[in-house]
């Protein structure tokens, strides 16, 4: 096995193996002399590029033992457990606060068109049980429900006929 090139940190007290992470002041150095990067050993180093070698070390050895399909992971609350009543509160008015804005502006309109859209279907709905409650024929059923279809195709807008009217 290769032994790692070891060090001295400053104060020459202290040895460790070479860093594989630089902090941000070594890193700043070692682009200010790119001239030094042929020599490995001209790298600066100092202690807190040990840390955060060791730090990264650490990191990637809890990220290889993290079991990503544990219990844990996908349920944080179990179903009986007391609902976060600040939270749930806060994001009640995070929604009416985003339903207020939807309402501004054009955004009215949309509703009032959704709402008059889904009235116009009802109308038509109410005529087809009318006729289903009434003894008539089949022509005759098909002819009034075609007379209330023509209708609705000549008062409303064409592009709320599909909502409206399903052939």
């Amino acid at each position: 096995m290769i032994d790692k090139e070891w060090l001295s940190l400053p104060g020459g007290e202290l040895q460790a193996p070479r860093p594989s992470v630089l902090c941000p002041a070594c890193r700043a150095k070692l682009q200010a002399n790119l001239s030094n990067l042929s020599n490995p050993s001209n790298r600066p180093a100092c202690f807190a590029c040990y840390r955060a070698t060791l730090e990264r070390e650490r990191a990637l050895k809890a990220a290889g033992e993290l079991h990503t399909a544990s219990v844990e992971r996908f349920q944080s609350t179990l179903p009986l457990e007391p609902v976060n009543q600040t939270r749930l509160a806060r994001l009640r008015s995070d929604r009416e606060t985003s339903r207020v804005a939807a309402r501004a502006g054009i955004g009215q309109y949309v509703d009032k068109r959704r709402r008059a859209q889904i009235a116009a279907r009802h109308a038509l709905e109410q005529i087809v049980i009318g006729l289903r409650d009434r003894d008539l024929t089949n022509e005759e059923r098909d002819r009034v429900l075609s007379n209330a279809t023509h209708a609705a195709e000549l008062q409303l807008p064409e592009a709320w006929l599909p909502f409206v009217v399903s052939r």
